[in-house]
């Protein structure tokens, strides 16, 4: 095969895959292009999204040393050290939302969500332990209080919940429960899909 041959042989392969790529390329345009739009309708939309429920959209797990110390009568006191580990879940109640929180037009849906919260707090009792349980040496006769490692894991509870406000759980939330609901009502037809502020 003489070098013209080859030319000419290397430029219709060329052309050949150009052509192919132009007409993927145009192809997918045109899919993206027709793809099909539900016409959504606010309370088509709250049904969906109610389904749902109770979104929780962030976990966190939390580890914190606890100690209560309570005083004995007529004199003396009780010391309890506690090493909890806790999960805390945050997400949003979408039981709540009604049709006046959600708009629909021309493929577009807004929605204002139900403000996020800390839904659940769980104590892992398998990592949680007593880490130190004391009365003062001079009152051997006071019993212990059976009641104080529960007033303990009562205390270890709201301690993460406020850590987790702390950390910021509430704005991730709020963040997670948006995407989630965004890829949902576009999966369900939905065109551009905006939250509205509380």
């Amino acid at each position: 095969m003489n070098l013209w041959a080859k030319i000419k042989l290397v430029g219709a392969l060329v052309l050949m895959v150009a052509l192919v790529a132009a007409g993927f390329y145009c192809g997918r345009k045109w899919a993206r292009g027709s793809e099909i739009r539900r016409n959504l309708d606010a309370p088509a939309v709250v049904k969906e999204i109610r389904k749902l429920s109770e979104l929780v959209s962030v976990k966190y797990t939390i580890q914190k040393v606890i100690g209560l110390e309570e005083d004995k009568v007529p004199f003396g006191s009780e010391k309890i050290i506690l090493l909890v580990q806790a999960t805390v879940l945050g997400g949003v109640d979408l039981a709540t939302l009604t049709t006046q929180e959600v708009s629909c037009a021309n493929g577009r849906v807004t929605v204002r969500l139900p403000a996020p919260q800390v839904l659940h707090v769980f104590v892992n009792d398998k990592e949680s332990r007593v880490w130190d349980r004391t009365k003062t040496w001079w009152t051997p006769w006071v019993p212990y209080n059976p009641e104080l490692e529960h007033k303990a894991r009562q205390a270890a509870l709201e301690a993460m919940q406020a850590a987790a406000l702390d950390m910021g759980i509430l704005s991730n939330a709020q963040f997670n429960a948006e995407t989630t609901i965004r890829e949902f009502l576009q999966a369900a037809g939905a065109g551009v899909v905006n939250f509205s502020k509380n």
